[in-house]
């Protein structure tokens, strides 16, 4: 069959060509067009790698390589016509190549199969996206910690069970986000890294009859190593995985730290004020500020958990080597990458400029019997067990309840009839702002703990930011 514009570049086999539906079903092009830098960039260095070994005329070479950067430059532009027709991005690529520069065009592909060549595509891609969302993830650990830094004296109720339950300080709760974030950083290096193999040169599953150099390619394109068996090279996609999974993790951070600031927001609560640029209005109450965006990054965390699971059914039932199957690996990775990120700029911003209400955290921490276990230890510091002492303090928090007061509000004669080891010193115990200072475990959420924890965090961040 002789090619024409609409015949594909593998057709010699065929005596018709997909039907026009079949085309758009099995074309990847609207997805994997965005690999084109990386295609171009794995081209060029095949190119290179085949003139080096003699494979390929040095002439031939550079006729390749200039017509991939003019076709770059194209694309980079907006003025390269996509073809359905061409089914992938590197058939697309490769038809403009031949129809600029000739038959050096059509000697590009030896010694290469598109499955090495998308698995190189796709790892160099996976690679550059995995070290761009980890500069994210430092943006955002940095503004948590310059918050919690900016208002490190807050005292706010912590909670259990969405009940109140033990007053914390402001800077402690967001520094918990800032180690879920550290957390992240640490998933999103590894799934970089293990993206940093090439499986360029192992062609279709076999490797080839000619001597190719891998490490040649490899070095150029940026990787550390080769994969060393050619099965794997084209099959494997464990590095997607990996970068997915931590997609879905840090998305999941987002949204529990979303979750808190939709919560913190409403006027039952108070405790943030969002900054207009961060909110919305309605189109029919004029007096809704609404956290869409904090919203938006909670709902859209189902998306990637979905991105997630869905990569590993494709990938679940494959036998080597490879299967067009594997074409479903890049949407759902690809809108992983995406919405991480842009959530990440979203939740940062919110952080940046929200306003913190102090005086609304500490009259609520002031609430809710939070000084409790305080009132039991000062019965364990007199000699009584504590399960005793839980008892007796359990019966003054229902008498309180009962009376609709604080246990600040409750008299020390009150107490003397719950127990007699109650003394005017318990005032002091029970004040809201010296039950945040005793927590002084390694930890806790005393000023001295946190002040701490600030240095440690903002030492792991300073860490990261020099190894990436």
């Amino acid at each position: 069959m002789i090619q024409d514009d609409h015949t594909p570049l593998w057709g010699g086999r065929f005596e018709k060509a997909p039907a026009a539906a079949l085309q758009e079903f099995g074309a990847s092009l609207p997805v994997d067009k965005r690999l084109w830098a990386q295609d171009i960039a794995g081209s060029k260095a095949h190119a290179r790698m085949l003139a080096a070994q003699g494979i390929l005329s040095q002439e031939d070479a550079e006729l390749i390589v200039a017509g991939l950067d003019a076709i770059g430059e194209q694309i980079a532009a907006g003025d390269f016509d996509f073809d359905i027709v061409d089914e992938d991005i590197h058939m697309s690529i490769e038809r403009a190549l031949t129809e600029r520069i000739g038959d050096a065009g059509r000697r590009l592909h030896t010694g290469r199969s598109r499955n090495d060549q998308v698995a190189t595509d796709a790892r160099l891609y996976c690679k550059q996206q995995a070290s761009a969302l980890a500069g994210q993830l430092l943006k955002a650990r940095e503004t948590l910690i310059l918050v919690a830094q900016a208002h490190r004296d807050v005292i706010l109720p912590g909670y259990t069970h969405m009940q109140k339950a033990q007053p914390v300080l402001f800077s402690h709760h967001l520094l918990a986000y800032s180690w879920m974030l550290a957390r992240d950083f640490k998933r999103m290096i590894a799934a970089r890294d293990a993206a940093d193999a090439s499986p360029l040169g192992a062609a279709a599953l076999a490797g080839t009859s000619y001597p190719l150099n891998r490490q040649q390619t490899a070095a150029e394109l940026g990787f550390s190593a080769v994969i060393p068996n050619s099965l794997d090279a084209v099959s494997d996609r464990d590095f997607m995985l990996d970068l997915v999974y931590a997609c879905s993790t840090a998305m999941i951070h987002l949204s529990r730290l979303s979750e808190e600031l939709i919560l913190w927001s409403t006027e039952e609560f108070g405790f943030i004020t969002l900054d207009d640029t961060y909110a919305t209005g309605s189109s029919i109450m004029p007096q809704k500020k609404n956290p869409d965006f904090a919203e938006l990054v909670r709902g859209k965390t189902g998306r990637v958990v979905g991105d997630l699971v869905g990569l590993l059914t494709v990938l679940k039932g494959l036998p080597l080597a490879y299967n067009k199957d594997l074409q479903e690996d890049k949407e759902g990775t690809f809108d992983a990458i995406d919405t991480l990120s842009a959530s990440l700029a979203a939740v940062t911003g919110m952080l940046a400029t929200l306003r913190v209400n102090a005086d609304v955290m500490l009259e609520a921490a002031q609430g809710g019997f939070m000084a409790a276990t305080d009132l039991a230890d000062f019965l364990v510091g007199t000699g009584m067990p504590f399960r005793e002492a839980h008892e007796v303090v359990g019966r003054i928090v229902l008498h309180a309840e009962k009376k609709q007061c604080t246990l600040q509000q409750i008299s020390m004669a009150e107490l003397r009839e719950f127990s007699a080891a109650f003394d005017e010193s318990v005032s002091e115990v029970i004040d809201i702002a010296a039950v945040v200072s005793r927590r002084t475990t390694e930890g806790g959420t005393s000023p001295s703990s946190v002040e701490i924890q600030i240095a440690q965090a903002r030492k792991q961040l300073e860490d990261d930011q020099r190894s990436l």
